[in-house]
C-alpha cells in the first residue's frame, strides 16, 4: 500500500514540478527542494509565488494542528489496541482513522503552518471538510485539495474540451476510483471495484445536486446530503479485505495492536 501510494504521489509531484519549470516558474533551489520533499500540495503556482506572502498563522491554529495530531496518535496507539481481539474490524477502522488524523489533518497542517510562518503561501490541504456547503464543495474545495488540483488540471480540463461537464465530472470520479483501487484493493488482494463504485456514487451525487439546486435552496439539507453520500457508502471505499489484509497487519507492524 505505502509503496503504491508513494509511487503515485512521487509521479504526480514530478509532473507538476516539470510543468512549472516549463512555464518558467523558477523560485530558486530552496523552494524547489522544499516543494518536492517537504510539501504534499500540488499547486506550484501558489507555492512558488514569491509575491504572495501569507499572513503569519495564529497560535490557535498551531494548537489545533497539534491537537489533531495528538488525537490521531491516541486513536492509533491507544484506542485501536483496546478493540482487539474482540473487534478486529473496529480496531482496524480506529487505527486507520488515527493514521488519517496524524497524516492528513495533523502533519500536513503543521507543514502548512511552518511554510506560512516562513513566508511561503502553502494553503492547508484539508480546508474544514466538516463544514461543506455542498457535495461539490466538499470534493472540490475542502477534502485533499492536492488531488483536486491534479484532477482539474490534468483530467477535467482536457476532458471538458471534447465532452460535456457531466461526462467530464463522472470520468474524473471514475479515475479517482481506479487510483484508489491501486492503493486499496490491489494491496488487499480483494474488494476490486468497490472503491470505483464509491467514487461513481459521489459523481452521481454531484450531478443530482446540480440538477436540483440543493445547495442554493437549503444549506442544512445540502450538508446532510453531503454527509449521507460521503459517509454512508464509505465501507465500499475502505472495504473489509483492505482492513483485514492491509490495515491490521500494518498496525501490528508498528506496534499499535
Amino acid at each position: 500500500m505505502w509503496a503504491m501510494a508513494f509511487a503515485l504521489y512521487g509521479g504526480c509531484k514530478w509532473l507538476t514540478y516539470r510543468l512549472a519549470l516549463r512555464n518558467n516558474e523558477k523560485p530558486g533551489w530552496s523552494l524547489e527542494y522544499g516543494y518536492l520533499l517537504a510539501w504534499p500540495g500540488m499547486d506550484t503556482a501558489e507555492f512558488f509565488d514569491r509575491g504572495n506572502c501569507p499572513a503569519k498563522p495564529l497560535g490557535t491554529e498551531w494548537g489545533l494542528a497539534v491537537a489533531k495530531t495528538v488525537f490521531g496518535i491516541v486513536l492509533l496507539w491507544g484506542v485501536a489496541r483496546l478493540a482487539l481481539p474482540a473487534h478486529p474490524l473496529l480496531a482496524g477502522w480506529t487505527g486507520m482513522i488515527g493514521a488519517i488524523f496524524i497524516l492528513h489533518f495533523g502533519t500536513f497542517h503543521l507543514l502548512s503552518l511552518a511554510w506560512r510562518q516562513a513566508g511561503v503561501n502553502a494553503t492547508p490541504l484539508m480546508r474544514n471538510p466538516l463544514m461543506p456547503t455542498s457535495l461539490a464543495d466538499f470534493w472540490g474545495a475542502r477534502w485533499n485539495t492536492a488531488f483536486n488540483e491534479l484532477a482539474f488540471r490534468f483530467t477535467f480540463r482536457p476532458l471538458r474540451r471534447w465532452t460535456n461537464p457531466t461526462a467530464a465530472t463522472l470520468l474524473v470520479f471514475g479515475l479517482s476510483g481506479l487510483i484508489h483501487e491501486l492503493v486499496i484493493s490491489l494491496p488487499a488482494h480483494g474488494g476490486y471495484g468497490l472503491p470505483t463504485l464509491y467514487f461513481l456514487v459521489q459523481g452521481l451525487g454531484v450531478m443530482a445536486e446540480r440538477t436540483r439546486g440543493r445547495a442554493a435552496r437549503a444549506p442544512m439539507r445540502a450538508w446532510f446530503f453531503t454527509l449521507l453520500v460521503t459517509a454512508g457508502p464509505v465501507g465500499l471505499l475502505f472495504h473489509p479485505p483492505f482492513i483485514h489484509n492491509v490495515i491490521l497487519p500494518m498496525l501490528a507492524a508498528i506496534g499499535a495492536t
